[in-house]
């Protein structure tokens, strides 16, 4: 390795262990990257951890409290909730996974076209975004469920047609902001084309923003899935699903109170875990609010 490269390197990795340490020493923050981390472990460990099949029926043992044998009680089919609970959160991180990627690229990438290109081309992307922002979210998902039907890719292509326009228009605005920036203008006269200037010097230089967004924008997603699971228009069963756990524990709510508990706290420890870490991410790489530059 050169002594060009070694001295490129030795700047970025400072600065990775600084930030690292800057989260570390922010109590929410250190708390959310705790509870996002159990979380990732618990959906990527879930088959080889749960105790039971979570789509086994068990009539016998319907709507038992919580045991020894069943943590959390089990359903009104005699299902153990626990093995459910750990099983939904794959659903629920594969779905915001899933989604926040795909909106986040498609919206990235109108909003740099929006933002460097022409005026006309402009208003057409932005007619586009508020086209697709217009639409109630619930709304929209029960017309696209008439027509494809309740699965998990339906409720995955509802959410990524309603957030893309989000990084879209602060793709967008970053854009335009940094297009008439000296280096930008500097490149354009030396012959560099519209797709090096995006690539190489915009890109860069709007992605973390876009990501820390993402990150606060995954609970979101996630509250979206299990509420349209809960409403019966999203993961259809006996798939898992922290929205249809709700679901039949509402029904159920007068006699087995744990099955809604059950449901619910996995998405409020999943709401204050990526909310508390994208709070401090946002803290750390947002150079407004970095009082000691």
């Amino acid at each position: 390795m050169s002594d060009l490269s070694i001295a490129q390197a030795a700047p970025r990795e400072s600065a990775f262990k600084r930030s690292l340490f800057r989260l570390l020493k922010d109590p929410l923050g250190c708390f959310g990257l705790f509870l996002v981390l159990i979380i990732l472990a618990i959906a990527l460990l879930a088959p080889w951890i749960i105790p039971y099949d979570p789509s086994a029926i068990d009539v016998l043992s319907r709507l038992e409290p919580p045991s020894m044998s069943h943590l959390l009680g089990t359903d009104q089919l005699g299902r153990d909730v626990f093995s459910r609970v750990l099983m939904g959160s794959r659903i629920a991180l594969k779905v915001a996974m899933t989604t926040i990627s795909l909106a986040l690229s498609l919206g990235l990438i109108l909003g740099l076209i929006a933002g460097y290109g022409p005026k006309w081309l402009d208003k057409v992307i932005i007619l586009i975004f508020d086209t697709f922002r217009s639409f109630p979210t619930i709304m929209f998902a029960l017309a696209l469920v008439t027509i494809f039907g309740p699965s998990l890719n339906t409720v995955i292509l509802v959410i990524i047609l309603t957030t893309f326009p989000v990084y879209g228009r602060i793709a967008r605005t970053q854009t335009q902001g940094m297009r008439h920036n000296e280096f930008i203008l500097a490149e354009k006269a030396m012959g560099a084309n519209m797709f090096r200037v995006l690539s190489v010097h915009i890109f860069p230089n709007i992605i973390g923003p876009l990501l820390i967004v993402a990150s606060m924008d995954i609970p979101v997603v996630i509250t979206i899935e299990a509420g349209l699971s809960f409403l019966g228009v999203g993961v259809p069963p006996p798939t898992p699903s922290w929205g249809s756990i709700l679901h039949n524990g509402y029904s159920f709510i007068r006699n087995t109170p744990w099955l809604v508990i059950s449901g619910g706290f996995p998405l409020i420890l999943t709401t204050l875990g990526f909310t508390f870490l994208g709070e401090s991410l946002r803290d750390i790489f947002d150079p407004k609010l970095q009082k000691d530059i």
